[in-house]
């Protein structure tokens, strides 16, 4: 096996892969250039191993759906992302980030409620308002602001913090170890420390929660607790997850997408101009695929044998989902390097695809549209306050964005 391996690891590429500097929005174009050969190729990931890269928009949709895929990362094989979370695949309780089949819908079923399409909807309103209090006091304060401190954050950490019945008070404490947990190639130790203070704090809720419930998703938990269905510690690593999903990912695509809608004005212009909630709608949609945020693909790993476009993945061979080449895969959305609202982006993978796509992505597709729309009819004179190439990106992040965006009007 390794004789016949040897000649060709020499040509197998390093992943993550690196974006060049002058188109920022693009996927890797190393990537693009592998799609055009075939659909999944061998990369080499930081432990020496080569998973599979999936950068195909239709290939990577067939795995996402294939029951013989797996997001059990304690399986031999499975891509971890960086050594922090291999070193803790055995301190982290179970969740639905890393469990499939009936334990899967076990535990999203105990996600579902704050996030059903009806709860969502209700929600509007609430978005609405804090959306104007942001965009209300940047305008009265000085300028430049920068729209990530000001706006990006804020809004998705206040809601979400609302909805789970976590204190806003305490965002600057769980942004902060957060980002420790996110960064793209964490060492085991500080990411164990990130991960165990925000662990601990949840569990502390969990708690109070279990003695004096409230309307919120942690409460709902602790009634599960309750009634003996998780442990706490199950309940607390469910609500860090939300925690940091319900904030991070959609900071970041408000963050860029802003930045994306400065740089292509008359698509701007056409979000700004429409009441048509099905175009505003599909405008999030097309921002999603064109920015793809989430840079260090979708981790799997085969548990059979698997045929797919010419290839076979062996059972115990990891795969990973790359979304923003598949995104951009001209085959699904052609001239894919167009920033174009009006195309229909209604197969975009910017939330996964199949059983474990985002369980949240209705409260963010909500955040998304009322953010981007509100803020280009409330500041339609919006312009970057530095030259573009001095923004600076997130490239040493799991989720893709910008530090700081600063604009005047």
């Amino acid at each position: 096996m390794t004789e016949t391996l040897a000649p060709e690891a020499v040509s197998v590429p390093e992943y993550p892969m690196e974006r060049s500097p002058r188109c920022p929005f693009a996927p890797p174009q190393r990537m693009l250039d592998m799609n055009e050969v075939k659909p999944l190729s061998r990369v080499r990931i930081w432990n020496g191993t080569t998973p599979w890269l999936i950068t195909g928009h239709e290939a990577a949709r067939t795995l996402f759906a294939d029951s013989r895929v797996s997001v059990d990362d304690r399986r031999e094989g499975f891509p971890h992302w960086n050594e922090h979370m291999l070193s803790t695949v055995y301190k982290r309780p179970r969740s639905v980030f890393t469990s499939d089949a009936e334990e899967h819908t076990r535990f999203r079923r105990m996600l579902s409620k704050p996030f059903t399409f009806r709860r969502v909807e209700a929600l509007r309103p609430v978005i609405q308002d804090v959306t104007n209090e942001c965009i209300d006091a940047i305008l009265a304060g000085p300028q430049p602001a920068d729209m990530v401190a000001k706006l990006a954050l804020p809004v998705p950490t206040r809601v979400i913090s609302d909805m789970l019945g976590v204190p806003y008070e305490d965002h600057e404490f769980f942004q902060h170890h957060a980002n420790v947990g996110l960064a793209r190639y964490a060492s085991a130790e500080d990411g164990q420390k990130g991960a165990m203070s925000l662990h601990q704090y949840l569990i502390d809720l969990v708690k109070k929660k279990m003695e004096a419930p409230a309307e919120d998703a942690v409460s709902d938990l602790a009634e599960r607790v309750n009634a003996g269905e998780i442990s706490v510690k199950e309940a607390a690593q469910l609500g860090t997850g939300l925690l940091i999903a319900g904030h991070e990912t959609t900071a970041n695509m408000i963050g860029i997408g802003i930045l994306a809608l400065l740089e292509n004005p008359e698509q701007a212009a056409a979000l700004r101009d429409s009441d048509d909630p099905k175009f505003i709608a599909n405008a999030v949609e097309e921002l999603m695929r064109y920015l793809s945020i989430i840079q260090n693909g979708q981790r799997r790993v085969a548990t059979e044998d698997i045929e797919i476009a010419g290839e076979t993945i062996r059972a115990g061979e990891g795969i990973i989902i790359d979304l923003a080449p598949a995104n951009w895969d001209a085959a699904a959305y052609p001239e894919p390097e167009k920033l174009d609202l009006r195309r229909d982006a209604g197969g975009q993978l910017g939330f996964g695809y199949g059983r474990h796509q985002c369980v949240g992505q209705q409260l963010a597709r909500a955040e998304l549209q009322i953010v981007f729309h509100t803020l280009l009819r409330r500041i339609p004179t919006m312009r970057l306050a530095i030259p573009f190439d001095d923004v600076p990106f997130k490239h040493d992040r799991l989720a893709y964005g910008v530090y700081e965006l600063p604009v005047s009007w």
